[in-house]
């Protein structure tokens, strides 16, 4: 069975371009429920610390850097079957590729710069929800 959370963040970039609201609504009439929200800036450390899976990626140091330029605004997320629905809704990491009406093709400047984090797998969307909030701050 598949889980019906998962979890999610608008990038630093996508922040401070102002789309939290737009990239809000389209989740939300998407269908999911946010269950959890709060904005804050990750240390480089803790980008690593999140980012860690990919620490032998050639990218991960611009991707740490990147990711704790600023604000962020995490956010766990409900719905039946929520980590692929989720991921259809925010479209190819590649905007040029992302299909109409994804969060992606209408927020994201580049591959990296792709303004939504999206778990890819229900065991991801647990631990990353984890690191970020506690039991008592979810609803």
């Amino acid at each position: 069975m598949s889980s019906n959370r998962t979890y999610s963040m608008i990038k630093p970039h996508a922040v401070a371009d102002n789309h939290v609201g737009g990239i809000l609504k389209m989740i939300e009439e998407g269908g999911f429920r946010i269950v959890a929200l709060k904005k804050l800036q990750m240390t480089a450390s803790q980008a690593g610390e999140f980012y860690n899976v990919h620490a032998e990626r050639p990218f991960y140091g611009e991707l740490c850097e990147m990711m704790s330029e600023g604000p962020i605004v995490a956010m766990i997320l409900e719905k039946e079957n929520a980590v692929l629905d989720f991921r259809t809704l925010i479209g190819s990491t590649d905007p040029a590729e992302a299909a109409e009406g994804t969060v992606r093709k209408a927020y994201a400047k580049s591959k990296s710069e792709n303004a939504v984090h999206g778990s890819d797998s229900d065991e991801n969307a647990a631990i990353e929800s984890s690191f970020f909030f506690s039991g008592i701050e979810r609803f």
